[in-house]
């Protein structure tokens, strides 16, 4: 199969239908989204070489071309590296090198790589192209998304994604998430380089609109605005991005879903979201090798208040999806009991097909048709899964695993504090302790007394930060996440003499 043929099937039954926008505004319907990738294809592949089996680099901000781009890529036959924007140059260029790339799209002048570089004036003027016939056919394990992991620990890995992991992702969407239709507005204000990308799929196969920001990024002021407009509109938000549309007022009008993930949401924060915008938020965990695409946790169950287990649940990240096998590692292999702690195990036609040239990084990855995903959780009887932590973010304090996740979750439970993040750093005496990195409400001052009151009625006396921070705010990447790796980086250089 070839992700190009939804594309081309929508113009066929939606040509007139509206499809890309810029704000409120559209800048093309389905027949000429449609038009512009079958001659953005021909002119790649008389100007770079685009064809089956290459790779075309997108190093670009939102905008309607990035998915004009992506879906020429597909009509060819090629893959699609996408690249965050956010990204310093050299970084960038990297990962053109490493994934071969016949060419590169960018808006970015300081980007210097060895292949070919096209600007969006040639974008434009290549869509252009007389084009023939339809998108090529593919095999369903062709390569459709070249994605490079974050790389919190060194280089980052390309993860393999096919053109059969991708669709299993968006049809795992209907069933799991939300069910699309020609109504509806995806919103792109997160990265398009990311998640937010690969759910354009669904709806452009449902003939929906894509719309992207004016300002071509999350801005809460002006999705509460530009939602009344639209109507309908869906879009996904990292949970930080999830509190400042709270922060900001916002009422949810014309808001249909919000899709939250890519970082821990905290019981805290959805109680309030939920208060304030009513049912319209779906959660969502997966990985960029498994994009998107692990659990789901619906509208009415983070909604739901009258269930007796609704906080534990709402405390979870749901119930695996539907193309998703799920389980939790045994401690001496197996797999674990119903309330066990162990690393994650995913399986599923959703799952990558490996890192990109790096066979060791791959075999320790996939280990029996299982996706070791790296991150700790359990399971209930009723099949919720639970966070726990990444594997790498647990501290072993005095013998016994202390799950970071926790602490934070009850720490924000404090009204004077909005944001926290706790993190081990070393100890002669217990092996590791902990320390959180808080940042207070506006107005609030920090009370070590009273934060240590509040968490003796809620953990254990062991699990007590054993140093504080106050910061104005946690450190975070382009998707919301916040740095772990920055915030034990500044301990580090506070303990060098």
């Amino acid at each position: 199969m070839n992700l190009a043929g939804w594309l081309a099937a929508a113009a066929r039954l939606r040509g007139d239908a509206p499809a890309l926008m810029t704000g409120a505004r559209v800048d093309a319907d389905y027949a000429a989204f449609a038009r512009r990738a079958q001659g953005l294809s021909a002119g790649l592949a008389r100007a770079v070489g685009l064809r089956p089996g290459a790779r075309l680099a997108l190093f670009l901000k939102n905008r309607p071309e990035y998915l004009e781009a992506m879906q020429a890529a597909w009509w060819a036959g090629a893959a699609v590296v996408p690249i965050n924007a956010k990204l310093h140059p050299r970084e960038a260029a990297w990962i053109v090198e490493h994934a071969e790339a016949c060419a590169v799209v960018t808006d970015d002048p300081a980007l210097a790589v060895p292949c070919p570089t096209l600007s969006l004036a040639d974008l434009r003027r290549l869509r252009e192209t007389e084009g023939a016939g339809d998108p090529a056919r593919t095999p369903d394990d062709a390569l459709a998304w070249l994605f490079y992991t974050s790389g919190t620990t060194g280089r980052p890995k390309g993860v393999m994604l096919s053109h059969l992991n991708l669709a299993a992702c968006a049809l795992c969407y209907p069933l799991d998430v939300d069910p699309p239709t020609p109504r509806d507005a995806a919103l792109y204000a997160a990265p398009m380089s990311h998640g937010a990308g690969l759910y354009s799929l669904v709806h452009v196969r449902a003939g929906a609109r894509h719309v992207v920001p004016e300002s071509q990024g999350f801005d809460p002021t002006e999705i509460l605005d530009l939602a009344p407009r639209l109507g309908d509109v869906s879009f996904f938000a990292a949970p930080t991005m999830v509190r400042r549309l709270v922060d900001a007022g916002g009422d949810g009008e014309g808001i249909r879903t919000v899709v939250y993930g890519g970082g821990p949401m905290y019981v805290r924060d959805i109680e309030d979201a939920v208060a304030r915008m009513g049912p319209r938020f779906v959660q969502i965990y997966g990985q960029g090798e498994s994009p998107m695409t692990i659990t789901a946790l619906s509208r009415a169950l983070v909604a739901d208040r009258k269930h007796p287990d609704w906080r534990a649940r709402l405390a979870s990240v749901g119930v695996a999806q539907s193309c998703v096998d799920l389980a939790i590692a045994g401690p001496e292999g197996g797999f674990a009991e119903p309330g066990e702690d162990g690393e994650i195990l995913v399986r599923g036609p959703q799952v990558m097909r490996g890192y990109w040239r790096d066979e060791a990084a791959s075999a320790a990855a996939l280990t029996d048709g299982w996706l070791r995903t790296g991150d700790v959780g359990r399971l209930s009887a009723d099949g919720f899964l639970t966070l726990t932590d990444r594997a790498k973010d647990v501290v072993i304090s005095g013998g016994t695993n202390i799950y970071p996740r926790e602490v934070e979750e009850a720490v924000l439970e404090h009204p004077d504090i909005h944001e926290c993040s706790v993190v081990g750093r070393p100890d002669p005496e217990w092996g590791e302790a902990l320390v959180a990195f808080v940042a207070m409400r506006p107005g609030r001052a920090f009370d070590a007394a009273a934060l240590e009151a509040h968490l003796l009625a809620r953990i254990a006396r062991f699990k007590r930060p054993r140093d504080w921070r106050v910061v104005d705010s946690l450190p975070k990447n382009a998707y919301g996440k916040v740095l772990k790796t920055d915030l034990r980086a500044r301990l580090a250089k506070e303990n060098d003499p």
